[in-house]
């Protein structure tokens, strides 16, 4: 089985959830799991489980994130379901989040913007996930910048806090990119009252972490109950 675990993502100005991103697991003997390979759900599948996941978040926010490595991005199937839950969805807007993970087959970013932009010529969002990590450093990026209205920085990448002057450092940096391609930063990763406090004294407006929200199953009607 698989289901949908969703984080919410904060907008800390209104102290109001502006979307969720959804983390795709599998249930297992073990409990609920990353699945070890995504082919293992059909795109149809996928998309109808998507479907039926995010109408039940509709009437709350208006927004939804999805997490895509560079070969799911490549393979037309997945990226094509990816655009009918979008149609179906709509007024609901999709974001789709490019990890850092590069995968068993490089892909030049010369080949990735058109598939970038099958997604946003269809009203979809386009983030940079884990920027400053795997294959998202600014180097790897800075071409995939201007198709991208959103990034994401992830503390728990880096295995520290905000208290780590270091990390304010590169998290300045990329406040910076942000602002200067009009960009919403995503701050991940944040635990306690303290770096939230930072992120105020930042000026980092959205935000999301176990401070604010868990992932959670969120279970579908036609489901047992399972743990």
């Amino acid at each position: 089985m698989f289901r949908f675990f969703i984080q919410p993502q904060l907008n800390s100005a209104t102290n109001s959830i502006v979307g969720y991103e959804l983390l795709l697991k599998e249930h297992t003997v073990d409990g609920w799991q990353i699945p070890t390979s995504f082919d293992r759900i059909s795109p149809p599948d996928w998309t109808d489980l998507f479907v039926a996941t995010t109408k039940q978040l509709s009437l709350k926010i208006h927004s939804v994130s999805i997490n895509l490595d560079r070969r799911q991005l490549m393979n037309d199937a997945i990226t094509q379901s990816v655009i009918d839950a979008q149609e179906r969805l709509r007024p609901m807007r999709v974001v789709v989040e490019l990890t850092e993970r590069q995968g068993t087959i490089p892909f030049s970013n010369d080949e990735l913007i058109p598939q970038i932009k099958r997604l946003t010529n269809r009203g979809m969002g386009f983030s940079l996930d884990d920027v400053d990590t795997g294959h998202n450093h600014y180097d790897d990026i800075k071409t995939l910048l201007p198709h991208a209205n959103e990034l994401k920085f992830a503390l728990q990448n880096f295995k520290c806090n905000l208290r780590v002057p270091e990390i304010r450092t590169q998290l300045q940096a990329w406040q910076t990119i942000a602002q200067t391609y009009n960009q919403r930063l995503i701050l991940e990763g944040i635990e306690d009252a303290v770096d939230d406090g930072i992120a105020n004294d930042m000026g980092i407006i959205f935000r999301q972490g176990y401070y604010y929200g868990r992932p959670h199953l969120l279970s579908l009607s036609q489901d047992e109950t399972v743990s």
